[in-house]
């Protein structure tokens, strides 16, 4: 007889529902995970309101994949963890031996599809082998789960602001200011940034932004954001801008408000089929550097983890609201509309 466990379970575009189902079978190399702490993020709200290719292609199924806990099963042939132990894992992982791989770009790896893990929304989950091999880590008793689950979406970050390559004294623009847009915030200002110019529609992550370290905050709806970074850099634009909406309007305003020899960084993914315009003859005279980035690498988790521990991001700017498992259509509905950060989600 299977054992059963309550979860959200992803049906179809727009319907999540709260079940039972069973508890994931564990293998060979794999870990089953009591979830402590869940957290929504962008790409759920994405998935839930317009889907994604991999859950569409096996419905209906388990959703979900920012998540700490408490290891319950420990399957053959792992090391390196035990029952009890409490760890943090992220959504995929490299398989460290494939041409990209090897050339240092493990984010590109084409195993991260198959490895890629959802079900962070349910009572357990189950840890692919490849995630506890590279992106699996023990946590310490003093950091909550909540705190933890920030580790994945966190390494994104680093990476996109390792790409960014800010200098001190810089001006950076970011068009975003949901949780990714907040966490880019932080590390810029970390990373030596003098100003950081923040845009987004949402009143709620405006004051969010000005809590997280942003000097200046624009509505778009008030104001023309690449005339107020314009304004606010003498008419050069910006030395770094981030992208972290995933628009291609907000990519080619991206482009527009940052200065000559700057730097672009496309952080947040547009959908599959678009296209954004670029002024050709801007890019080659102005050497513009435009960078596309994507996900994370296992170095950019454990530094993501190492940031959080030492108290580098703060997670009650990040973590707006916490509700039951029950609740994760509410929660986010209530993400989507900008009503919220992310939401913690307690089995």
């Amino acid at each position: 007889m299977n054992r059963r466990m309550k979860a959200a379970v992803y049906h179809n575009v727009g319907d999540v529902r709260y079940e039972e189902t069973d508890i994931p079978e564990i293998g060979d190399g794999e870990l089953l995970v009591k979830v402590g702490t869940a957290l929504t993020c962008g790409t759920d709200v994405k998935t839930y309101k317009r889907g994604h290719p991999v859950l569409l292609s096996s419905l209906p199924t388990l959703f979900g994949h920012e998540y700490a806990g408490t290891i319950e099963e420990v399957g053959n042939n792992v090391e390196g963890f035990e029952k009890g132990m409490r760890v943090v894992a992220t959504n995929s992982a490299p398989c460290g031996t494939c041409f990209f791989c090897k050339r240092g770009s493990p984010n590109l790896c084409p195993q991260l599809k198959s490895s890629l893990v959802n079900g962070a929304f349910a009572e357990y989950i189950r840890v692919p082998a490849p995630v506890v091999k590279w992106n699996t880590h023990q946590i310490p008793d003093s950091l909550r789960f909540r705190e933890a689950a920030l580790t994945e979406p966190l390494a994104c970050v680093v990476h996109g602001i390792q790409e960014a390559d800010i200098r001190l004294g810089d001006t950076v623009a970011i068009i975003g200011a949901g949780p990714i847009g907040q966490m880019l915030i932080m590390l810029a200002k970390k990373s030596g940034a003098s100003t950081v110019i923040v845009s987004d529609f949402a009143e709620l992550r405006r004051n969010t932004a000005k809590r997280a370290g942003a000097d200046i905050v624009v509505d778009p709806e008030a104001e023309n954001p690449i005339g107020r970074v314009k304004e606010e850099t003498s008419g050069y634009g910006a030395d770094v801008v981030i992208e972290a909406v995933g628009l291609p309007t907000t990519w080619e305003q991206a482009v527009d408000m940052t200065r000559d020899a700057g730097t672009t960084i496309l952080f947040g993914g547009a959908a599959s089929g678009t296209k954004f315009e670029l002024d050709t003859v801007r890019f080659h005279y102005g050497q513009l550097t435009i960078k596309g980035v994507f996900h994370l690498t296992p170095r950019h988790v454990g530094q993501a983890l190492k940031l959080i521990i030492a108290g580098d991001i703060d997670p009650d700017i990040l973590i707006s609201h916490e509700m039951p498992l029950k609740r994760v259509t509410e929660a986010l509905e209530m993400m989507g509309a900008g009503k919220s950060m992310k939401v913690a989600i307690k089995p």
